[in-house]
């Protein structure tokens, strides 16, 4: 294929700046445009439910310094989004109007959060959380609140639940699962966190769901399925992102089902359907080497498919081979996981103190590593990387006690 001379990424977030910023690193010196919905340079997402509402930061990390688009050349779009692809015409329309074309095209346009369609959903008080300037309202409500209701205990649920424990708010879970983050953990480490919360003073109410919202113009209570009214200055919804594949599905690129929510269908290089159209982050679903076909909605998915996929518009042809890795910190757990598992069917294995908090949870298919989880506990971040990366054989019995680095294959 010839050399492209311009190159087109629709999403200014991670995955689409990291891809720009890679592009110049391996010395491309075409045309690069950048397009992005919001008025914000490119940022990471992890402090908008962790420092930024905790209250010691203002800021989230920004992908790159401020002048760096310029100095590199990256025309960067803010606030304008792209309206319509055109495979056939390599073009695409931004929301000014404005036709632009590519040789090579990037698709990076995210996830947006899931929203209840329940009564009651339109009154005032009810928080969403994907963006900076939510991020930044949410602080502000949370600081004023004094009885909270968090709608979901996934990460993000129990992640804001902690900040609002921070600001003094009295708070309540609520999540139709028996546990939380039940679906990514299991049954024994989501009692780890339905413990570590409950200790900090958070109700939880699980196994039930939100029926609906009352109050006149501003929300006053939510009702669960269960018939109780739980009385709320503000409530905060985080059931799940979706991925925007609205564009994706506009140009006509295939999509696939295989993944939960859906996806747009790439292969181990990031590929579309279309041989010059790529997508990254929230809305691709690669077909890994390892795993088969997934869609990984982490920072670390997004910033590093990003920075991988500017090689291949490059006609590198690398397949993406990382494993997928995310981290929280929650009052005084943190915690780092590295791979992907099945909870329902992978055995569990913990090294380590569970009382204390002070332990690698270890989960193994068929004697193989599929997944680690570290919970305050820093020692062996590279030899944990290393068995999750190359599956490795072992012992259960090893994996308690023994010396982790000499399990490495």
């Amino acid at each position: 294929m010839a050399v492209p001379r311009r190159v087109v990424i629709v999403g200014a977030g991670l995955a689409g700046a990291s891809a720009a910023g890679a592009l110049r690193e391996r010395g491309f010196d075409g045309e690069i445009l950048l397009f992005g919905r919001e008025r914000h340079r490119p940022y990471e997402l992890p402090a908008l439910s962790k420092e930024i509402l905790l209250g010691n930061a203002d800021e989230p990390a920004w992908v790159h310094d401020e002048n760096a688009y310029a100095d590199r050349d990256i025309r960067l779009h803010s606030a304008t989004a792209v309206e319509r692809v055109s495979l056939a015409g390599h073009s695409v329309l931004d929301s000014e109007g404005e036709e632009h074309r590519y040789d090579r095209l990037l698709l990076a346009t995210g996830s947006h959060p899931r929203a209840l369609r329940v009564p009651g959903s339109d009154l005032r008080g009810l928080h969403l959380l994907r963006t900076l300037d939510d991020s930044l309202a949410l602080r502000t409500a949370l600081r004023q609140a004094e009885r909270v209701v968090v709608v979901g205990a996934g990460w993000i649920g129990c992640e804001v639940a902690a900040a609002a424990r921070s600001h003094g708010a009295a708070t309540t879970v609520v999540d139709p699962l028996p546990l939380p983050l039940r679906g990514s953990l299991g049954d024994e480490m989501g009692e780890v966190f339905r413990a570590v919360h409950a200790e900090q003073g958070v109700d939880w109410r699980l196994a039930t769901a939100v029926a609906g919202f009352t109050g006149e113009d501003q929300l006053t209570g939510v009702v669960l399925t269960d018939g109780t009214e739980i009385p709320a200055d503000m409530a905060v919804v985080g059931v799940g992102a979706a991925p925007r594949l609205g564009l994706a599905e506009q140009a006509g690129l295939i999509l696939t089902n295989e993944v939960p929510g859906g996806g747009v269908a790439v292969d181990s290089t990031l590929r579309t359907s279309d041989p010059d159209v790529f997508a990254a982050g929230d809305i691709a679903a690669p077909d890994h080497p390892v795993h088969g076909r997934i869609r990984v909605e982490h920072w670390a998915n997004a910033k590093d498919q990003g920075a991988h996929v500017a090689g291949n518009l490059l006609d590198a042809g690398q397949p993406y081979r990382a494993e997928p890795y995310f981290f929280t910190d929650q009052y005084e757990l943190g915690m780092e996981y590295r791979g992907l598992a099945d909870p329902r069917h992978d055995e569990l294995v913990v090294r380590g103190d569970l009382g204390a908090r002070e332990f690698i949870a270890f989960w193994l298919r068929e004697g193989r590593v599929q997944a680690a989880m570290n919970v305050n506990w820093w020692d062996d971040g590279d030899a944990l990387q290393a068995l999750v990366d190359r599956h490795a054989e072992v012992d259960a019995r090893q994996l308690r006690s023994g010396d982790l680095a000499s399990l490495v294959p």
